[in-house]
């Protein structure tokens, strides 16, 4: 059974600095692409950032130059650094491998990032 739980969320002011993780279990970490997303109520699930299984890095244009994913396959873990939050970064942040048709496995609880003065 596949789980994903992600941690690392709160509150920051604008400018400011969060470092989110997410850990997985019941796949083999390192043969994935991986990916952060992120939802706001009453919007789609958007991706924000991929690691795929080789180290390659792709990136949403409104977090480029501002967000930093990586991982750590010995220890099954993805992460998401963000800098210089803005405001409309606020929103559920959720981890989970892209695929064609879709993200693969069932969603975790997600961590709320709220970007606020």
């Amino acid at each position: 059974q596949v789980q994903l739980v992600e941690s690392g969320g709160g509150l920051v002011q604008p400018g400011g600095s969060l470092r989110l993780s997410c850990t997985a279990s019941g796949i083999i970490f390192s043969r994935y692409n991986m990916g952060w997303y992120r939802q706001v109520p009453g919007k789609q699930r958007e991706l924000v950032a991929t690691a795929t299984s080789g180290g390659s890095t792709t990136y949403a244009d409104s977090v480029k130059g501002r967000f930093t994913i990586s991982r750590d396959n010995a220890k099954n873990t993805m992460y998401l650094h963000m800098n210089g939050l803005k405001p409309e970064d606020t929103a559920v942040y959720y981890c989970n491998a892209p695929g064609v048709l879709g993200a693969r496995f069932s969603w975790g609880q997600g961590t709320q990032v709220t970007v606020s003065s």
